[in-house]
């Protein structure tokens, strides 16, 4: 076992620098890497690929962040592998968390914004939410084939940062 220890070690250069290390053993780091983030994935779920919401998004990218380290030895490279199963089960919990309590949802999601009521603009929402009346017209243009505001029931800036419509009969 002893064998196999110090074997794993040298080819993945466990304990080098991140500057010894060589071409071999950072692309082994890599393609273990590779397979652990799509277990990892796998395990996290769909939605967060699809980076629905800002909760989504934030995992990916800390992931991403923190397995490069373990790809470029600038962290340890079992904890670090086990840092992102730890964020990826975290991510789930907070999302069983936001099914289970709408509260909770809100804090960790966000909400929905009225920008569109009856054809008028909620320049106040508009200008909370950063989406110019320029934006609005392009999303309904692209969206809602629409270009005249009157026929637009309600818009909404939902959770995802996508503008959704619902035209008037």
């Amino acid at each position: 076992m002893n064998t196999f220890s110090q074997t794993i070690e040298t080819l993945l250069g466990l304990g080098a620098e991140p500057k010894d290390l060589t071409a071999l053993q950072v692309s082994l780091r890599g393609v273990i890497i590779f397979i652990a983030t799509l277990v990892l994935m796998r395990i996290s779920s769909r939605r967060s690929l699809a980076e629905k919401t800002a909760f989504d998004a934030a995992l990916i990218v800390i992931i991403a962040s923190v397995l490069a380290r373990a790809i470029n030895g600038s962290a340890p490279f079992f904890p670090t592998l086990i840092v992102g199963v730890v964020l990826v089960l975290l991510h789930r919990l907070f999302a069983l968390g936001a099914y289970v309590s709408h509260g909770f949802g809100i804090l960790v999601k966000g909400k929905a914004v009225v920008l569109v009521h009856n054809g008028k603009c909620d320049r106040r929402q508009m200008c909370r939410s950063h989406i110019s009346p320029h934006d609005l017209e392009e999303d309904m243009r692209l969206d809602a084939a629409t270009e005249d505001l009157s026929k637009i029931r309600i818009a909404r800036l939902e959770r995802s940062g996508d503008i959704s419509f619902i035209k008037t009969e």
